[in-house]
């Protein structure tokens, strides 16, 4: 029995441990489908893609049926007997009205009443067309902005991806460097120490000082690699778990082999804001037209109806007279509403054509400067390219300098600030490369942005 308990604990000591021990591994296409399902910054876009289809549906439900109804409860005055004096319900001869009107002689009476009216409009000359018109792209101007924002934390992702590499790689250059530079330190001492080789105080004091400007960098390098980190797993919504990424060392993208003007004719295909402009001027006439149509009149049929009733009165049954207090109606009915505004309706259209004429400006900037942005990424993306095999052959060069000058100091050949000097021009040349594939991965992903394309 206690054996099957001890087991059973340490089979669950074992299962906690790999839960705590148990690792998150991510790609950067997977980093990225993780932060466009978590990121609640889509589903806000999404939000308003909802209120642009509620817009929608308003304008259609608008050419539909309308009910309108009103009721009360009241207390009137109470009325026995006919329309003449004395309550007589007809009279031949000199016959005098009632004039009772505010006497309580019969008391009080309930009064209860009801109008309605159903109606439909049957022409509003373009009215509600153009609100419908305006509210279908205006959803696909929402949708594209639902695509931007998508856009936009890809890019946001690529940097944290890349900078965290960026900044990893750094500290294994400044870790292998200060582990280089403690060894070369720990030959110096005992030298001195034992009185050997050709070296002096100078020499422990060079290496020291070398040793306190790489711890600096190093702590720096942690700190932007721990940030970086951070920002990933907020992104992809991992920040309870430990997280690590399958590439083991920053290395740069293939170059992509599309011409600037296939990436420029990409762009015209395929970038939102060319479909949100789009939409947007066709949205922005409709509203125009649509503002011009408020002054014009709207065309209804419908039918409508009017009850009431007051149980202390009797009713006066009179086609001449209407009976306020006791009656009902019901007819079909066909009208025109019509409202005129002469101060304030150019005012609107005015107001609305400016804003389309607005639209209209910024829709040909961006036909002209959506093209620059592609050619501006397709240039960055060609010269981070020729700076990286620059940069890779000057690191490559550095760190046999470095080693050979590491190994003729160990061999008494060579003086303590020709260690520091090539490992200076080693870790400068390195951090450079490191820093040119950063941007060029980043510029590579900017470049298919800027074309609106992704994959």
């Amino acid at each position: 029995m206690k054996s099957t308990i001890i087991n059973t604990s340490l089979l669950i000591l074992v299962l906690m441990s790999q839960a705590i021990n148990a690792k998150t591994t991510l790609s950067l296409d997977e980093a990225i489908q993780l932060a466009l399902v978590n990121d609640p910054r889509i589903e806000e876009k999404r939000a308003f893609v909802r209120k642009a289809q509620g817009l929608l549906d308003e304008a259609e439900g608008s050419a539909g049926f309308r009910y309108e109804v009103d009721s009360f409860l009241a207390i009137a005055t109470g009325v026995d007997g006919g329309f003449y004096e004395g309550g007589a319900e007809s009279c031949s001869g000199t016959c005098t009205p009632r004039s009772d009107t505010y006497d309580f002689n019969d008391g009080l009476s309930l009064w209860g009443g009801l109008t309605f009216s159903i109606v439909k409009p049957l022409a509003t000359f373009g009215r509600l067309e153009n609100y419908r018109k305006a509210a279908q792209q205006n959803i696909l101007v929402k949708q594209q902005d639902v695509e931007l924002q998508r856009d936009s934390i890809r890019l946001t992702v690529v940097e944290a991806y890349y900078g965290y590499l960026t900044a990893r790689d750094s500290r294994f250059l400044l870790e292998d460097t200060h582990k280089r530079l403690e060894g070369a330190l720990e030959l110096v001492n005992r030298w001195l120490d034992e009185d050997k080789g050709n070296v002096s105080l100078s020499d422990r004091y060079a290496l020291q000082s070398g040793l306190g400007l790489v711890k600096n960098f190093l702590a720096e390098a942690k700190g932007v690699e721990a940030i970086a980190m951070e920002g990933l797993k907020l992104l992809t919504g991992l920040q309870s778990e430990t997280v690590e990424l399958k590439d083991r060392r920053l290395q740069p993208l293939a170059l992509p082999d599309q011409s600037v003007e296939e990436w420029v004719a990409l762009a015209r295909d395929n970038r939102p804001e060319f479909r949100q402009v789009e939409a947007g001027l066709s949205a922005r006439r409709a509203l125009v037209e649509a503002t011009r149509a408020n002054k014009k009149p709207v065309v209804f049929a419908g039918v409508a109806g009017s009850l009431a009733y007051a149980p202390g009165r009797d009713r006066l049954d009179n086609p001449h007279i209407f009976d306020l207090y006791n009656h009902s109606a019901l007819s079909p009915l066909v009208g025109m509403r019509w409202q005129w505004e002469p101060g304030a309706q150019p005012a609107r259209v005015a107001q609305a054509q400016a804003d389309l004429d607005a639209l209209i400006h910024t829709a040909s900037f961006a036909r002209q400067g959506i093209p620059f942005q592609v050619r501006e990424q397709y240039h960055l993306v060609q010269s981070k390219f020729e700076s990286i095999a620059a940069m890779k052959s000057s690191s490559q060069a550095a760190r046999r300098w470095m080693i050979a000058a590491y190994t003729d100091f160990e061999a008494g050949l060579e003086e303590a600030d020709k260690i520091l000097t090539a490992m200076q021009v080693y870790v400068v040349a390195y951090g450079e490369y490191l820093k040119k594939v950063n941007d060029f991965n980043n510029h590579v992903f900017k470049l298919k942005s800027a074309s609106g394309v992704y994959e």
